[in-house]
């Protein structure tokens, strides 16, 4: 474990923090802590920033409600940096974005990011700013019903590759499966995080009752 003292703060005494997203570790937002601002993170397990235009201390969410829930702090092989896995409860950004980093100044043709969070956004999209020939708008269109027939027609589709023993057909029909999954959970207001969340509660009661049958 790194002591505080061990940390090499500018001439400022600020460090730099990058915060990241505990569950999809993605990058959320980079901001600077004194010393002060640092053992307030510890104790209270939040997040505390020093604010180099306002030069004071701000705690993360005192205003907004979008607190910061701290899980680790590491420092960088120099000290000189700090990265914070946090579990946060609404967006990171002031823009009221998942994250403060959104914009593309370069993006290589070569290498194409997907993640579920880009799908989810993308589905999202289609109910917002509805896109004519698009299936996925065509099925917000029809409706909750329709959007449930087709999930229940995948779900099926999984079962039958599964039973018949085809990888490449099961793969094909879960990828299927999630992406209307995706659909009822943009139609119904529920989002990735939610989910994330819930698996990450039921996953700490699971550990807790493995560690009480242990003892």
């Amino acid at each position: 474990m790194v002591e505080i003292n061990e940390l090499k703060f500018n001439e400022n005494g600020l460090i730099p923090v990058v915060v990241t997203d505990y569950y999809t570790k993605k990058v959320l937002t980079v901001a600077y802590m004194n010393e002060e601002s640092l053992k307030i993170s510890i104790k209270e397990g939040k997040t505390c920033f020093y604010s180099r235009s306002r030069k004071t201390l701000w705690r993360k969410g005192e205003t907004s409600g979008n607190y910061q829930n701290i899980v680790s702090i590491k420092a960088d092989c120099d000290k000189d940096a700090l990265t914070v896995e946090v579990v946060k409860d609404g967006p990171a950004c002031h823009l009221g974005t998942d994250s403060c980093f959104n914009d593309y100044v370069y993006l290589s043709d070569d290498y194409k990011e997907f993640t579920y969070h880009s799908l989810y956004e993308l589905i999202k999209g289609r109910k917002t700013d509805k896109k004519e020939g698009s299936y996925t708008t065509y099925l917000f269109n029809e409706g909750i019903d329709k959007i449930l027939k087709k999930v229940g027609e995948e779900s099926t589709e999984v079962i039958v590759g599964a039973k018949n023993q085809d990888v490449k057909e099961t793969t094909y029909e879960i990828s299927d499966l999630l992406y209307h999954v995706f659909v009822l959970m943009v139609e119904m207001g529920i989002s990735i995080d939610d989910v994330t969340d819930e698996l990450a509660r039921r996953h700490v009661i699971d550990h807790k009752v493995k560690q009480k049958k242990m003892q």
